[in-house]
């Protein structure tokens, strides 16, 4: 299993300045009795804008396809999220509504 650290303030995706940033996990995670975790809103949105900036990073996009389709999240989620990725969580929500033929 592989570890990633990232420092608070850098830049997700192609690592250029950018109004996404990763958090300070001190004062924005979320804490359990064994883990501490982003709120799920924070998480989309390093996840959106790391495939918005970076053409080798296009999975963060699926991921969150994905996981709009898993945990059914609605588009008045799209609300929640700093305009930078606002409209690229639309588009993603729009293309999860579409059937799988193979799933």
């Amino acid at each position: 299993m592989n570890v990633y650290v990232l420092s608070a303030g850098r830049y997700p995706g192609d690592g250029k300045p950018k109004p996404i940033a990763f958090p300070d996990p001190a004062a924005t995670a979320m804490r359990g009795e064994r883990f501490a975790l982003l709120p799920r809103t924070r998480f989309i949105e390093l996840k959106l804008a790391s495939g918005m900036t970076a053409p080798h990073r296009l999975k963060d996009l699926a991921d969150v396809l994905d996981l709009i389709r898993s945990a059914k999240i609605p588009a008045e989620a799209a609300d929640e999220f700093h305009p930078y990725v606002r409209e690229k969580f639309r588009e993603l929500w729009a293309a999860a509504q579409a059937e799988d033929p193979y799933s």
